[in-house]
């Protein structure tokens, strides 16, 4: 399959360009459909983190940016911010040997995080999440059917223990279901590798044969392979009356998994193509209702598949002080609604946490409380880089747990674009009234995360 070129990309933008840079407030259907199109398409091979099309969606967006008028940051010599990365790929042979036996990867076991380093230690069976030993160093796990398997995840992680074997059960099926053996994991150069054991999804017969030999484990990675890379952050800024003044930052990711190790292509229309067109359309809709007395700077993310990557960089590296951000608006899989919400309703993650959702609802926009506090979707998505800075930052989602989340069938087939149009028309008239500044988001009592 033939791949678009950058030139190719900042054509295609430009040939669009008479279209699209019409100063309108209004959200068109043609639009969005015409950016989901290209950016979910099959060209760009799902925008895999820190991959050459993740930074083709990326000059995509930034010609897109400028097509609305548009500026980079003052201060910085374009639209793009570069974030060195470093990539390992694992072998995809990883062993672990208990006595005389071996279990080998994808027939015995599949991996479920970690596994880039060896580890070994004499085996504690421990299935209780309230009671789990410390000190121990390979751990064996049965978690139940459902949602303990979660407690009892997080109950190991804490432990202590370099090696975890727990016992596949639906849950984790699924959670490892796709993941090829020589998936590659990314972190940002500046950063050191993650510490944390090595997490394996153990067969039921293996697993119960293991425990009934009990001793020592020992697990080898393979050789693994380490590149560097880049990971791409697209960003414009929209001058406000005040230019040294406040800003407004509304931000989605542009990458998604990309290509699986085993050839399938994970498109993300959904997750998160569609925030990344809300974040285009919002641009060229608020510089046609300004200038406003705030700036508003608009933001794609890329790597944040990979553990939000670009947000994480951008907190480090802000083009702006990040004292002069008064809030974020994070918008993440906003291409269908969950059948929990009132009709037409997106969730906002941490919605009590902050005045911000409510101001915004009360304006016009369609957005609620998250359903799924459980689920802590506050705390993983991009919006968290930054609260954890102080900066009043909420993701708002359309359905958070759309059965097509992380599957192959995350594609154009499957988005609900009359919802998405008018979701992302209700944010115009609010954004463009908080963008005036009479109003400052505030933390409620007990909302802000603790500092980073």
């Amino acid at each position: 399959m033939k791949r678009l070129s950058l030139a190719a990309v900042s054509m295609i933008a430009l040939l669009a360009g008479p279209v699209l840079a019409q100063q309108t407030t209004t959200i068109e259907r043609n639009a969005v459909e015409a950016h989901m199109n290209f950016l979910a398409g099959d060209e760009l091979q799902g925008r895999g983190s820190a991959t050459r099309d993740e930074a083709i969606a990326a000059a995509y967006v930034a010609a897109q940016f400028r097509l609305a008028g548009l500026t980079p940051v003052p201060g910085m010599d374009g639209y793009l911010q570069r974030a060195p990365v470093t990539k390992t790929t694992p072998s995809g042979a990883a062993t672990v040997t208990v006595g005389g036996t071996v279990l080998n990867q994808g027939t015995d076991f599949a991996l479920l995080t970690g596994g880039l380093t060896a580890a070994s230690g004499i085996i504690t069976v421990a299935e209780d999440p309230a009671a789990l030993p410390s000190g121990a160093e390979t751990l064996m796990l049965a978690p139940p059917e459902g949602p303990g398997v979660r407690a009892l995840f997080g109950a190991a992680m804490g432990s202590g223990a370099k090696l975890i074997l727990m016992r596949r059960t639906e849950a984790l099926a699924q959670a490892t279901a796709g993941r090829g053996t020589r998936d590659t994991s990314i972190r940002l150069s500046e950063t050191p590798a993650r510490g944390g054991p090595v997490v394996l999804v153990v067969a039921p017969e293996v697993y119960d044969r293991l425990k009934a030999a009990g001793g020592a484990a020992a697990y080898d990675p393979g050789v693994t392979t380490v590149e560097e890379g880049v990971t791409t952050n697209a960003i414009g800024w929209l001058t406000g009356t005040e230019p040294d003044g406040p800003v407004l930052m509304v931000s989605a990711h542009l990458d998604h998994i990309g290509v699986r190790s085993d050839g399938v292509v994970m498109h993300g229309a959904n997750d998160d193509a569609s925030g990344t067109v809300a974040v285009i359309e919002l641009a060229r809709a608020l510089s046609g209702t300004g200038p406003h007395r705030m700036n508003v700077m608009f933001v794609a993310y890329g790597s944040e598949e990979a553990g939000l990557l670009g947000s994480r960089y951008f907190v480090n590296h802000p083009p702006v002080p990040l004292e002069r951000l008064k809030a974020n608006l994070e918008i993440e899989m906003i291409a269908d609604q969950d059948p929990q919400l009132p009709a037409g309703v997106m969730m906002m993650t941490g919605f009590e946490r902050s005045n911000f959702g409510p101001e915004l609802k009360a304006r016009g926009a369609l957005i609620g409380p998250d359903p799924y506090p459980e689920q802590n979707f506050f705390q993983r998505s991009d919006n968290y880089a930054l609260a954890q800075r102080g900066i009043v930052a909420h993701t708002i989602s359309g359905w958070a747990t759309i059965p097509t989340y992380h599957t192959p069938e995350d594609t154009i087939a499957n988005i609900n674009f009359d919802f998405m149009t008018a979701a992302i028309q209700s944010l115009v008239e609010p954004l463009s009234e908080l963008a005036e500044g009479d109003f400052t988001p505030t933390w409620a009592e007990g909302g802000r995360p603790e500092a980073q």
